[in-house]
């Protein structure tokens, strides 16, 4: 060990490297991914129908195509943790294009399926990759950007998140018109490809130090640099000396079997499984009918398996280093709960069909990670990351999330109890609560150059606890008065979009250059982990006042007063979001008075 270790360097992304063409350009390509990524969520809306058709399942069979959408979720959410410390030890780049090309597989996946397990696998995929891209986009914004300067990029970051969640059905929509449900995910996978190669050819100069993440902990070498001594290479491969030259050229061969057996089992063309003579690898072993399930989907797999065997030595030890087992831990925990709760119908259930069976797999999950917390020499979520403003960032983005999902959810169903009103019109209403989201991300961002994060996140959630106070007094066919009903969506939405900045700000002001992904892979965590149980527990105490009204009705068959008694749990959603929001505004004062003031490091 006798070479001299590499010294982080860090750059003031002040000086004119941290304001270059190129990391802007890296910055812009990184956050229209995200709203691509962000579109996906909500993209099969119109689709799933014609998925299902795909996947050989008719409409009476809607219930299981759940998955589609609750697959997506799953990876976009289990993943996160492990992908934000992975930002924090090695290049935030190289996870970008990590990210972009497992969410290009998936999206290529999801468009070739014929098989539901094939479906909903492509959706995690594009999930795990759509995700990641956050936590490193919001750690390249503070690596470029120092704090007090961090708002306006991270109000833009927030809000083409937010517009792609309004232009997913959009796009969905749009493509439906002139192409079949396929479609959306060639579109996915092009773009995708595109991001894919300019964040290739994007090379900020004199930034290396800022985007390639921190120094390891256990051996305080730099990680991720494009430029590495002897010794940095022997601690990234695990082992001394340089990989074997057959060993590499026996992967790539390997890995070029592996997806051309792949390809060939996912597409299956009809000149190879009718032929005599070529026909046989592509026969289903025993009873099955799964395409995947042959020889020729065997030999793809083993392909897999081989590669991850023949390159361990790269990928290994960073895992290793970024506590695998503790973010396998979080992904269970974190896994249940989203399968748990997004597989109920929020308008008769709370737990999907599992949750019995879910939900203490995940406790004693969180339990277990409390523990490897405790006990591990370098835990996933290093010791004192949360401290300071990021404990109340992260329970103001809870609560937050909790807020948005009460509208995304209860705002449609509401539309639908009036008589001749489609799904598409229903969708069609919530735009104008999605719309003034990025609206004010984008001035939440811009107020933080002369306000402290808790001047501007708490009277915007205050704004929008309002909103949703009034939205808890909507009656059956408030949604037909557009003056006042779009006023308070739209006042609801942009008061959530104000404190969008000031969160990520704050909590990214009190962490250090070396936990930056971590920190914000913990605050779209907490969100989406208040929009999922959130939800659960606000339709819990719906459902309640619902059975209660129909318990009450002079004639239970009177079609109308049903229909008034399910108002009454869309009002108690909208009333408890609004209570949750207040909370949230309260804590935000946390957050700060005081502008973040300018420093050279962060």
């Amino acid at each position: 060990m006798g070479a001299t270790p590499a010294v982080t360097q860090r750059h003031d992304p002040s000086s004119p490297a941290g304001k270059s063409r190129g990391a802007r350009s890296l910055l812009t390509v990184a956050s229209v991914a995200v709203a691509l990524a962000a579109a996906d969520t909500y993209v099969v809306v119109l689709a799933l129908t014609d998925m299902m058709a795909g996947a050989g399942l008719g409409i009476e069979s809607l219930q299981k195509g759940t998955p589609i959408i609750s697959g997506f979720l799953l990876g976009y959410i289990a993943v996160l943790p492990l992908i934000g410390r992975l930002a924090d030890l090695m290049s935030r780049r190289t996870i970008l294009l990590a990210c972009l090309a497992i969410f290009v597989v998936g999206s290529l996946v999801t468009g070739i399926a014929v098989e539901l397990p094939v479906m909903i696998g492509g959706r995690f995929l594009q999930g795990l990759g759509g995700g990641g891209l956050v936590p490193a986009t919001l750690a390249i914004v503070a690596d470029l950007w120092p704090p007090g300067r961090r708002g306006m990029p991270l109000g833009i970051v927030g809000a083409v998140q937010e517009l792609g969640s309004v232009l997913g059905p959009l796009l969905g929509a749009a493509i439906l018109l002139v192409s079949d449900w396929r479609g959306i995910f060639w579109v996915n996978a092009a773009l995708g490809l595109v991001f894919f190669v300019a964040v290739w050819l994007i090379r900020p100069d004199g930034l290396d130090g800022q985007l390639d993440g921190g120094t390891d902990e256990a051996t305080g070498h730099q990680m991720g640099s494009g430029r590495h001594t002897d010794e940095d290479r022997q601690v990234r491969a695990g082992r001394p000396g340089t990989r074997s030259r057959v060993v590499t050229v026996l992967a790539w061969l390997v890995g070029i079997v592996g997806v051309v057996a792949a390809s060939l089992a996912l597409i299956a063309p009809e000149a190879l499984t009718t032929s005599v003579a070529y026909g046989e690898p592509f026969v289903p072993f025993g009873e099955s009918t799964s395409r995947v399930w042959t020889p020729i989907g065997a030999l793809a797999m083993a392909a897999l398996l081989l590669l991850l065997v023949l390159t361990a030595s790269r990928w290994l030890p960073m895992l290793l280093a970024a506590d695998v087992l503790g973010a396998l831990l979080i992904a269970i925990a974190l896994g249940s709960l989203v399968l748990t709760f997004s597989s109920a119908d929020p308008a008769k259930e709370v737990l999907g069909p599992w949750g019995l069976w879910l939900l203490p797999v995940g406790a004693l999950s969180v339990l277990a990670f409390a523990v490897r917390q405790r006990t591990a020499d370098s835990p996933l979520i290093a010791r004192g990351v949360v401290h300071g403003k990021v404990l109340p960032a992260l329970v103001v983005s809870l609560l937050v999330g909790t807020a948005i999902v009460a509208v995304v959810v209860d705002v449609p169903l509401l539309a639908r109890l009036t008589e001749g009103t489609t799904e598409t019109e229903a969708a069609f209403v919530l735009i104008q609560f999605l719309v003034a989201v990025p609206v004010g991300a984008v001035l939440g961002g811009f107020l933080l150059r002369r306000l402290g994060p808790g001047l501007v996140a708490a009277p915007g959630l205050a704004l929008t606890a309002a909103a949703l106070w009034g939205m808890s007094g909507w009656t059956r066919g408030a949604l037909d008065e557009p003056g006042m009903s779009t006023t308070l969506l739209a006042v609801a939405g942009f008061g959530i979009g104000l404190a969008i900045a000031p969160v990520n700000d704050a909590a990214l002001a009190d962490s250090t250059h070396e936990t930056h992904g971590t920190v914000s892979s913990l605050v779209v965590v907490a969100r989406m982990v208040g929009m999922v149980v959130g939800l659960a527990l606000l339709t819990a105490v719906g459902l309640r006042r619902f059975q209660q009204a129909v318990n009450e009705l002079a004639d239970p068959t009177d079609s109308d007063a049903l229909l008034d008694a399910a108002v009454v749990q869309v009002q108690t959603v909208f009333g408890g979001a609004a209570i949750a929001t207040l909370a949230a505004a309260l804590i935000a004062v946390a957050l700060g008075w005081h502008r973040v003031r300018h420093t050279t490091h962060s």
